[in-house]
């Protein structure tokens, strides 16, 4: 969809978006799901100016040391509440943050759990994963310990049942339409570990919305037409099998989104253009936001006790903690890997090639001789000491089991990484066809092909 440029300078809330018709009752829930994706894609890339993002992050109970230890991108002025303030978050739990945004919440739940926990931002922007995985690289955070995923919430959730002690969300829940909130807090229930709990921060309708707010467009990517009623929200966290269900009015005053400097007000009208249909221009509201929404802190339980160990991992698939392969390396047959070896058969002289191994729990019963070991599930962070050590590696030869996940992913990870140092090295990344499974089975018994644990 193209960009479009403001055509006022009113200033609308710097959570808000430039919209256009079709209003939201005549728009599918997939296409509503899509424009407030490209709406905070937008934010994501564009960012607001730090004085916004602080008027609105203390406004909604951010405490300056709390903002003094995240990386100024990680709050962009998108919050209506503290989740972590209240969630009584405990060493060693593991947290899932819903709509995670530039990370402060997972930022300040990480420093709760400690390095034996686990705190997980799920966004469906891959503009905000992008900016999130920034910041935490600024602060040396990695996974298992941090983890940002792309997820659509209203989609199955990324996270393995059960896995979960604490679900947090801020101001994210009202932008899903009515089924995907139904959707979303039973996979929330799905998650939790018995006994576990949620702590949202939202913002909930006071009365029903009258036609001219549930229709704009505007409204509803500003966190506003799509609040539902206290009843409502009720019914839903019941109906997903949560207990215990308590809501607190924060009584904060909404109109803070709008409350700007001089300064800051340009930079906001022009931060709010995202790529959305054209039409309306930004513009501050008509109504008193007060006095149809409000911000709210909901709790709630998961019924059973609290087991007294963890799972070891909480990810469904612990890759999507880090970006998609781009690159599709080529691959080389077993027999071609024979030949370079024999060809050079001692793994003390120079080579011009490198064969790796990506296995870690599943690396005993042998391995290709010489082969280095490096763990998928930490290669992608280890990339600039990998490369450090094979840039001037002709060709560096990676495998699996099969060579068909673990394998292909670090070729590929390198090969990227490669890309985007054009001229600095003089390597090329390729995957062993058939992995170690097959490379056992072919050359069983031959001991200069075969290295043993």
């Amino acid at each position: 969809m193209p960009s479009t440029c403001c055509q006022r300078q009113d200033v609308r809330p710097s959570n808000a978006a430039t919209v256009a018709a079709p209003p939201p009752t005549s728009t599918s829930s997939d296409e509503l799901v899509g424009i407030v994706d490209a709406a905070y894609s937008a934010r994501a890339r564009e960012g607001v100016t730090a004085t916004y993002a602080k008027t609105v992050a203390e406004a909604f109970g951010y405490t300056e040391e709390e903002l003094n230890t995240v990386p100024e991108g990680s709050h962009m002025g998108l919050s209506c509440g503290n989740p972590v303030a209240t969630a009584t978050i405990k060493e060693g739990e593991t947290i899932v943050d819903l709509g995670s945004g530039g990370g402060i919440d997972v930022f300040l739940a990480a420093d709760k759990v400690g390095p034996t926990g686990k705190a997980i931002g799920l966004d469906i922007s891959e503009d905000m994963i992008i900016l999130a995985r920034a910041n935490a690289a600024k602060k040396g955070l990695k996974p298992p310990h941090v983890a940002f995923v792309r997820a659509a919430l209203t989609e199955p959730l990324p996270i393995e049942p059960e896995s979960v002690d604490c679900v947090l969300s801020n101001c994210v829940v009202n932008l899903l339409p009515l089924e995907g909130k139904a959707s979303l807090l039973k996979e929330v229930h799905r998650i939790l570990k018995p006994g576990g709990r949620i702590v949202l921060d939202d913002i909930v309708a006071k009365k029903p919305l009258p036609d001219n707010i549930k229709n704009d467009l505007a409204a509803y990517v500003g966190c506003i037409a799509g609040a539902i009623l206290v009843d409502e929200y009720k019914a839903l966290l019941k109906d997903a099998g949560l207990s215990n269900v308590l809501f607190v009015d924060t009584k904060n005053d909404l109109s803070v989104y709008y409350q700007t400097t001089s300064t800051d007000s340009q930079a906001i009208v022009q931060s709010c253009c995202t790529p959305l249909p054209a039409g309306v221009p930004v513009s501050k509201p008509t109504y008193d936001i007060n006095e149809w929404v409000a911000s709210y802190q909901i709790f709630a339980l998961k019924d059973g006790v609290i087991p007294s160990t963890n799972p070891p991992t909480a990810l469904l698939r612990w890759w999507d903690a880090y970006p998609t392969v781009k690159s599709a390396p080529s691959s080389v047959s077993a027999e071609e890997v024979v030949a370079l070896i024999r060809a050079h058969p001692d793994p003390a002289t120079p080579r011009d090639f490198a064969v790796v191994d990506v296995r870690r729990n599943d690396h005993a019963g042998g391995h290709v001789r010489g082969s280095h070991n490096w763990h998928a599930q930490t290669f992608y962070d280890d990339l600039p000491s990998f490369f450090a050590k094979f840039k001037d590696t002709t060709r560096v030869i990676f495998y699996c089991q099969s060579s068909n996940g673990r394998g292909p992913r670090c070729a590929g990870w390198y090969q990227d990484y490669l890309d985007a140092h054009k001229g600095e090295h003089g390597s090329a990344s390729y995957v062993l066809k058939g992995g170690i499974k097959n490379w056992l089975a072919t050359f069983k018994g031959e001991e200069d092909l075969i290295d043993q644990d």
